[in-house]
């Protein structure tokens, strides 16, 4: 049995706006059969893990429209075109909580859903903060929320904490040091 590799056919744009694309995909799977997908094309993320101190993590309380809720989450946000994630990380961080971090160490990254869109994200731990002011963009509706390390994982636990991007970077920052901060 011969397997054949999926390709994509035909390309065009559905919807082009500021945030993301979306893209209408003609792929001709491994059968040989035409499917069509859609696909949102989006530039990239950075979510940023900021340590406080030796016990307490900054996070953010953030309106978001889509879901009409406060929800608790990291610092992030989009990429501009052709940016450096880590670039991107230092100007969310302090765009939104009124850091800047000396030490900076990249924790992976990963991609938001993979069946309909490109995006990635990249998470990034910052450390050793120093408060310079909080610089919000117009719009964004931020309070800034620190939390004990413990309290975080029991709000993931709770379902208070459900925003993916931060429980992903969490996740990946608990990895790098072990169980000892849960």
């Amino acid at each position: 049995m011969i397997h054949r590799m999926t390709h994509i056919v035909q390309r065009d744009i559905a919807f082009s706006g500021k945030l993301f694309q979306v893209d209408i995909l003609q792929v001709k799977g491994r059968t040989g059969k035409m499917h069509q997908r859609e696909v949102v094309r989006h530039p990239g993320a950075v979510v940023v893990v900021p340590v406080l101190d030796a016990d307490r993590l900054c996070f953010i309380r953030n309106y978001r429209v889509a879901v009409d809720q406060r929800l608790w989450e990291l610092p992030a946000g989009k990429l501009e075109h052709d940016e450096d994630p880590q670039h991107a990380a230092i100007r969310e961080l302090e765009e939104e909580t009124g850091y800047q971090a000396h030490h900076w160490q990249k924790l992976g990254e990963f991609y938001t859903s993979p069946g309909f869109t490109d995006e990635i994200i990249h998470c990034y731990l910052a450390e050793d903060l120093v408060h310079v002011g909080q610089q919000l963009e117009p719009g964004e509706d931020i309070e800034i929320e620190p939390l004990e390390f413990a309290r975080v994982f029991e709000m993931i636990d709770q379902g208070d904490i459900r925003d993916a991007k931060t429980i992903t970077g969490l996740w990946l920052w608990q990895s790098k040091q072990g169980e000892a901060v849960r």
